[in-house]
């Protein structure tokens, strides 16, 4: 029977980190992926370039039912540290909107990265090959697997610290799945209800009739849910709304909540209606809204509110219900996309049952849990990666 100091379940960004770091310390460490390839998240990330971090990076960005939990793994490993790591391997990278970092070329640029650091300490990787929850029993000095290769061959190993970073259940069709959860459930720790998270919002099929001109169009807006704002662009879909402002919004929306939409936000539309009207009432009221709006979007609203004659024909009462339809559209969203298409899982192992400074267990010794399968989710704009990589790193300096 093989003995391993460290099996990590799940060669994701966390777990590969994890795997390098306990590498580098001198431990013999197993990492076991299910899929064909490792990181295959990462690889279709932003676009096929990987939004690796953030350069904005603080707690403040993160979603956790203990919002202080993430600050020692983020304070200890940060954004420029990851960057330092990137430049080491001399790849280029930009700049987008909001601190967003990418690769100029390739996604898999970031995999061959965390490979090359993975073979630099010896950590040996098996892909294509699981654990059953059932198959892992904890032993005096360690855990016992019984490990499935190709789908039939079975073979055990032990070690003294088992690292759980098998992800969310986001993106089933990748083999996404509640793994981490059930396992940690096992050994007895608490689950934060989950959820699918950055992730498209749908309409129901009335509403979707009357938007279905506007699929396609696209706005920079502010959606609001509660007191939480995104300034970001929005997207109209055949399905509802989608985009990063809609993204970030449905980490804190919930059934049965409205949505603000400001979709010409900071114009102060009521006052350049009524300007409009004052200069040129022979306008159709389309014709003003399309210089803040898309044609099609101000057309739409310019139907919807039978306001399709000339603007001077406006009082002051339909110009205020415009302005609302514009920059106050309170819509009730019926539910999401789900994990289909969500980026990441809200929700997970609960941190109170965690160590934050090593990712261990506190009831179960050895055991650590890292990454998307703790309770703690990042904003969309690559914080997410910013966790995977501070997490994997805090437990691969402990087990």
């Amino acid at each position: 029977m093989n003995h391993y100091d460290v099996i990590i379940i799940g060669a994701g960004a966390a777990g590969m980190m994890c795997a390098a770091e306990a590498g580098r310390r001198g431990r013999s460490v197993l990492i076991v992926e299910h899929a064909k390839a490792p990181g295959e998240k990462i690889r279709i990330s932003g676009g096929g370039r990987c939004n690796f971090t953030n350069l904005h990076t603080t707690p403040n960005n993160f979603i956790s039912q203990n919002r202080h939990f993430c600050k020692s793994a983020l304070s200890r490993y940060t954004q420029q540290d990851f960057i330092a790591l990137v430049d080491r391997y001399n790849i280029a990278w930009h700049e987008k909107t909001l601190g967003q970092l990418f690769c100029d070329q390739s996604s898999k640029q970031i995999i061959d990265l965390l490979l090359a650091e993975m073979q630099e300490g010896g950590v040996e990787l098996r892909l294509r090959t699981s654990a059953d929850v059932d198959s892992v029993e904890k032993q005096d000095d360690g855990f016992r697997l019984t490990l499935m290769s190709g789908g039939s061959a079975q073979f055990p190993v032990t070690c003294n610290s088992l690292v759980v970073a098998s992800g969310g259940k986001s993106i089933p069709k990748m083999g996404a799945s509640g793994f981490g959860y059930d396992l940690a459930e096992r050994f007895g720790l608490k689950i934060v209800e989950t959820r699918p998270a950055l992730v498209p919002l749908t309409f129901d099929p009335a509403l979707l009739e009357r938007l279905k001109p506007l699929a396609g169009v696209a706005v920079d807006a502010r959606v609001s849910c509660g007191k939480t704002i995104f300034d970001e662009a929005m997207l109209f879909t055949h399905r509802g709304l989608s985009g990063p402002a809609i993204l970030q919004i449905s980490s804190y929306w919930r059934e049965g909540d409205e949505i603000s939409v400001a979709m010409a936000p900071g114009v102060g539309v009521y006052d350049r209606l009524r300007a409009a009207r004052s200069d040129n009432g022979r306008q159709a009221l389309q014709t003003v809204l399309a210089d803040m709006l898309p044609k099609s979007l101000a057309q739409h609203i310019a139907t919807a509110e039978k306001a399709t004659g000339n603007i001077a024909d406006l009082s002051d009462r339909q110009l205020r219900r415009i302005d609302q339809a514009v920059n106050h559209w309170a819509v009730k969203p019926a539910g999401s996309e789900g994990y289909r298409t969500a980026e990441v899982t809200l929700g997970g192992v609960d941190t109170n049952d965690l160590d934050s400074r090593t990712m261990q267990a506190r009831s179960v010794p050895g055991l650590y849990v890292i990454g998307e399968a703790v309770d703690v989710t990042g904003w969309l704009g690559g914080y997410n990666f910013q966790w995977a990589w501070s997490s994997g790193w805090a437990a691969g300096q402990a087990v």
